[in-house]
């Protein structure tokens, strides 16, 4: 019950601990001033070697030499940490003697004294921390349930405390210490878990080892080696520095998967992922991280080196989940669109004011940047009210959306043409308020014009005759007298829709949007119906004599049978004609050899070529008809399918085949087409390392059960592209009245069940509270 509430709710859980520790460690960067300045023991007293802000050690006269006797109050020989690390590294008073003149000097520091910490310690973590809270609940708010995104989340706010607990660990504050520590491990080992669920979401193999979760141990034993640490400061530096390599050692494992994957599959969007690792990490791993392993002298602090890892997290939503998540195109360009609005729109308001008014040039350009960041920012939040609040266009005649609904729902009832044009001639008088409106029939042969309406005929003069021939999809035409729009046009006919305005009615912008629309909606109607006419008029002059023949049914079968005959012979064409070729050219140089050992070497090739292509064309033809399913039957043609698999296959294949007794032995074909392609998406797509499938005899029917252990895959993208044919397999299953269940996730396998029942009913079938458990043999 614990571990499924930690399921339901880890991301509250991670953000409550988040908003825990984070408080905690801003509160203490910002209540402690951060002095850093490094000692060293001489003659009992403590001298300053170096101060970490020079700046403001000038200002307080604080100078390489001076002797450190207080802090906070108390003597520097109390201190226990100063004899394991000589650096003052937090206090709110100094006393130190100079060393020229051996005066004493009390200096009282507050954390705003030092601007470079307040900046770098505490400002920038400070936004960097709220801004990770944010786009991480806009991640978990725009893609529930995804691995991946569930990963990214995570390693964001690991990355994120990593960042915010520099200034606590500088201080030596022991949250901020095993917070930073354990942090900085913890976001790279997240880091291993996403690829290897993004390798497996590529459908590439993982180059490390796949139960991941073992490297999770590695944050946990730093928590307690920082733990240790704290009980005894003098191991604190050499825990510190294992921690260093234990970081830079995941971090070349990281860019070694990254590396080798990428020389290895040749994917843009690995090549991507290692270039947002690798730049941002080379400030930190060679101004920081190996400097202060080698020489314990950074080159640049922690602090600055870690702005540049602030990027890797959201380089990631910029450049690998922007499709998924939101359209980054589309961002740009309409900020690209609105900036230049406001651009011009604010060039011109300067210029009024500069006129009207006597502004300095300096007032001036802050005006400018004021009204333009306000007009972008007008921009965007005028589109979210208009999506929000202003979705349908509004006008005195009611909503626009709700009567297209209407009308459209109101003439999809029609089953006749001329119908169907009567109903949409009242609907546009009735929702336009117009009396005169009509349908135009224009003979493309004749060029002859006629009307519905018979109360005013259009004569050849008041319609232009180019006009009405070159209305198309989507035109709608103002004249002197009329409106007019394309309705639908067919080989002979063309349609078109006439609104007589009498030269004092004016349809507005969305008027005609509403007509455009409801033309499309009409033209799309007529062809669905004259589809159905058709067929019905075709039933129902059949002759008596030859009623099963249906020549719509014949054309659909004839069309299904000539691409399918294409497909084979494309087959054929890219292998088996293709050895033939080959063959041939072997034989023209056999025949024209003039030694004979050269002609016993080339028939030797030439007949392993043929022993080849012979074993290619019998498998086709084995795939085409089965030829043991006729004479051995439906068990012996299946066994010898998984043997073929067998000796191809990179998995154990788990496997039961019961004995079945049925009526339609169409249905053997239909089971040995299943188990072939089930096996065959096994080899191509799973990487499984077990797969099991089991036909199953039931009361009615018969039952397939497949499952492996794979890298599955999003249930949207089989759907859409039907890459493994799952499209096929669900026509065939329900061709026979069957039913079809799939079951799949990225890096969780795949489950899928087919129930059969013979007869012209079916039952209903729960697959989710299906419990048998069905005797296996391995094969």
């Amino acid at each position: 019950m614990a571990l499924n509430f930690l399921k339901n709710n880890w991301l509250w859980l991670a953000i409550s601990t988040y908003l825990i520790f984070g408080s905690y460690l801003l509160y203490v960067t910002y209540s402690t001033p951060y002095l850093g300045i490094k000692l060293k023991e001489e003659n009992g007293q403590w001298l300053i070697i170096e101060p970490y802000f020079k700046e403001w050690a000038n200002k307080q006269n604080i100078s390489a030499g001076d002797i450190i006797l207080e802090v906070d109050g108390n003597n520097i020989n109390e201190l226990n940490i100063i004899k394991y690390d000589p650096v003052i590294r937090v206090a709110k008073e100094l006393t130190l003697e100079k060393q020229e003149d051996r005066r004493l000097i009390n200096i009282q520091i507050k954390p705003f004294d030092i601007p470079e910490q307040l900046f770098y310690i505490f400002f920038l973590p400070a936004c960097y921390y709220l801004l990770s809270l944010i786009i991480s609940l806009y991640l978990y708010k725009k893609q529930k349930n995804s691995s991946l995104i569930n990963l990214l989340i995570l390693f964001i706010l690991s990355v994120s405390l990593a960042y915010v607990s520099i200034g606590a660990s500088g201080r030596l504050d022991s949250v901020g210490t095993v917070v930073n520590r354990s942090s900085m491990l913890l976001c790279l080992v997240l880091l291993i878990h996403f690829l290897r669920n993004y390798f497996l979401f590529l459908n590439l193999k993982w180059l490390l080892i796949h139960n991941i979760k073992i490297l999770y141990i590695l944050p946990l034993i730093i928590v307690f080696l920082s733990i240790f640490s704290i009980i005894f400061p003098s191991t604190n530096t050499l825990f510190s520095n294992f921690t260093l390599w234990l970081f830079f050692i995941l971090l070349i494992i990281i860019l070694c998967i990254l590396g080798i994957g990428y020389s290895k599959y040749k994917t843009p969007q690995l090549k991507i992922f290692l270039l947002s690792i690798i730049i941002p990490f080379l400030p930190f791993l060679f101004l920081f991280a190996i400097p202060e392993i080698i020489s314990y002298k950074y080159i640049l602090s922690a602090e600055i080196c870690s702005l540049f890892l602030m990027f890797i997290p959201y380089s990631f939503i910029c450049t690998q989940l922007t499709e998924r998540i939101f359209d980054m195109e589309y961002f740009i360009t309409r900020l690209r669109y609105y900036f230049n609005f406001s651009f011009v729109f604010t060039i011109w308001l300067l210029i009024g004011l500069y006129v009207i008014t006597d502004l300095s040039i300096s007032r001036m350009a802050e005006l400018f940047f004021f009204a333009f960041l306000s007009l972008i920012a007008l921009f965007y939040i005028k589109e979210k009210i208009d999506y929000h609040k202003r979705k349908i266009l509004f006008s005195t005649k009611g909503d626009y959306i709700h009567r297209l609904y209407t009308t459209v729902d109101s003439i999809g009832r029609v089953v006749k043409i001329e119908d169907l044009l009567d109903k949409f001639v009242q609907e546009i008088a009735l929702h336009l308020e117009i009396k005169h409106v009509y349908v135009l029939t224009y003979d493309l042969q004749t060029h002859q014009v006629t009307s519905t309406s018979t109360s005013k005929d259009y004569t050849q003069n008041q319609m232009d005759e180019i006009l009405l021939e070159n209305l198309h999809m989507g035109d709608i035409k103002k004249t002197e007298h009329f409106y007019i729009a394309f309705i639908h046009q067919d080989v002979n006919y063309k349609r078109i829709l006439v609104v007589d305005h009498n030269k004092s009615i004016y349809l507005k912008d969305e008027e005609l949007l509403w007509l455009e629309l409801l033309l499309l909606y009409v033209n799309n109607f007529i062809e669905n119906t004259k589809m159905v006419e058709g067929l019905l008029e075709q039933l129902k002059h059949m002759k008596e004599a030859d009623k099963s023949q249906l020549p719509w049914l014949n054309k659909l079968l004839w069309l299904r049978f000539e691409q399918e005959k294409y497909q084979l012979a494309q087959e054929l064409h890219d292998t088996v004609l293709q050895e033939q070729l080959h063959i041939a050219r072997e034989m023209d140089v056999c025949i024209h050899a003039k030694r004979t050992t050269d002609i016993q070497v080339n028939l030797s090739k030439i007949h392993d070529h043929m022993i080849a292509s012979l074993n290619d064309l019998r498998g086709y033809c084995e795939n085409l008809k089965p030829p043991l399913l006729d004479t051995l039957g439906l068990n012996a043609a299946l066994e010898k399918l998984i043997q073929k698999v067998h000796k191809r296959a990179n998995f154990v294949l788990v496997y039961t085949i019961d004995r079945l007794y049925l009526e339609d032995e169409r249905l053997n074909l239909m089971i040995y087409r299943l188990f072939q392609e089930l096996l065959n998406n096994a080899l191509r797509h799973s990487y499984a390392n077990t797969v099991e499938i089991h036909l199953l005899e039931t009361d009615d029917g018969f039952e397939i059960i497949y499952l492996d252990d794979g890298v599955g895959c999003q249930m949207d993208g089989i759907i859409v592209s039907d890459s493994m044919g799952i499209r096929g397999m669900q026509e065939r299953v329900h061709a026979f009245n069957g039913q079809f269940s799939i079951n799949t996730n990225v890096g969780e396998g795949m489950s899928i069940r087919i129930k059969i029942n013979e007869g012209n009913h079916t039952h209903p079938y729960d697959y989710d509270t299906y419990n048998r458990k069905p005797t296996l043999s391995r094969g």
